[in-house]
């Protein structure tokens, strides 16, 4: 018996479970296999490295900068301050650190473990049940989480959602190769698509490098990831800098939801879903790491005051949707929804006309920045603007 059951180890979860048991909670943090990589960019906000200072010991590479390329290839490039970075990393890694902290602060973790459905009784979730190398096993708990990725079988059982759409989701390959490069260490290189989507370039160190593309949405249908990425890494302007005869270290392709947060769809009696089973996975950029883990965060301290007040129903656990940051989040993830269809417009042309501004108008050029780097909204006559030039 617990006092909660977290299905997925990734950060979302592995998050949620340390602040739990730090605050005394008997916590079981169920995972698939926890030497599984998850394919990402592997772009960590420096605001979730303070959280854990172990990912410093990684020698990662720190990032400031942004160098954005639209479909015919304009650039717009910009360096923020030192103290708004970020660090590339190798999800396994980064995984692997978060979930060791978890299990130093008192978590247990069941590997190997496949959460697939809830126990019931009195039609009351009390636990979940996994499928295991040995046999069906059973997890009692009193609040129960859903950390478990796009693909949670959980999400759907409850009740409070159905399965993605092909719409919903985006598709992406990404891949980790060795070799030579000519990447500026403290920059990463975002390659918008005439369709709905980007390639991406994250360096690692001056030897190692993550490469990856993806598509979303209605352009889904439309294209083949495999062939998109081939295309990408074959491309003139990407083989300006790396190198094409790098060695491939580990490639994946994968789905990741597209559409924002389920803001109604994130909590019912004793069940809350964070990471990306709830969809904290940035529009746009597919950004979600760091959205992961204040939604594991979040949803931690709401089941405090549950388990304080005794309290499992979902009138309880609305406080978990009802929070201001993850109100912000919300927030955000639908002003950038808002602006899809502008920026991928006329085959992307709108990013093209974007950019080609920027060079020559810096007030123009500060909000473009500011919209892709911090989410904030234009002004009332950017849309304009583009359209007249």
């Amino acid at each position: 018996m617990f006092d909660v059951v977290i299905s997925g180890a990734g950060p979302s979860g592995s998050h949620c479970a340390k602040i739990l048991v730090e605050a005394g909670y008997k916590v079981a943090l169920i995972e698939k296999n926890t030497k599984w990589r998850k394919p990402c960019g592997g772009a960590v906000h420096s605001g979730v490295v303070n959280l854990y200072p172990q990912l410093k010991n990684l020698n990662s590479q720190k990032v400031i900068g942004v160098v954005m390329h639209s479909a015919d290839y304009h650039k717009l490039e910009f360096k923020g301050s030192s103290d708004e970075y970020s660090i590339i990393v190798d999800r396994l890694e980064l995984d692997n650190i978060m979930k060791d902290a978890a299990l130093d602060a008192g978590a247990e973790l069941f590997d190997k473990n496949i959460a697939y459905d809830f126990i019931m009784k009195n039609q009351k979730k009390i636990g979940i049940k996994t499928k295991s190398p040995t046999g069906i096993k059973e997890f009692h708990g009193k609040i129960m989480i859903a950390a478990d990725g796009m693909s949670s079988k959980l999400a759907v059982k409850s009740g409070i959602r159905t399965k993605w759409t092909n719409n919903e989701l985006a598709i992406g390959k990404c891949t980790i190769m060795e070799g030579n490069h000519n990447l500026d260490l403290e920059s990463v290189h975002v390659f918008f698509k005439p369709f709905q989507g980007y390639g991406w370039i994250f360096p690692l160190n001056d030897k190692r490098f993550n490469i990856g593309t993806f598509t979303f949405g209605r352009d889904n249908l439309n294209n083949n990831i495999h062939k998109i990425y081939q295309n990408f890494i074959d491309n003139p302007n990407v083989e300006k800098l790396i190198n094409s005869n790098n060695k491939i270290i580990w490639s994946s392709s994968y789905p990741f939801p597209a559409e924002g947060v389920l803001e109604k769809c994130l909590y019912t009696d004793n069940l809350m879903l964070i990471g990306d089973a709830g969809g904290f996975v940035s529009p746009i950029s597919g950004e979600g790491i760091q959205t992961a883990v204040t939604s594991g965060k979040i949803a931690a301290e709401t089941a405090i005051k549950a388990l304080q007040n005794e309290d499992y129903s979902k009138t309880s656990l609305k406080n978990y949707r009802t929070n201001k940051e993850i109100k912000n989040i919300i927030r955000n993830f639908k002003q950038k929804f808002s602006m899809i269809n502008f920026l991928y417009e006329n085959k992307g042309n709108n990013l093209n006309k974007m950019f080609k501004l920027s060079k020559v108008d810096s007030e123009f050029r500060d909000q473009v920045v500011n919209m892709f780097a911090f989410g904030d909204m234009p002004s009332k006559d950017f849309i304009t603007k583009v359209h007249l030039s």
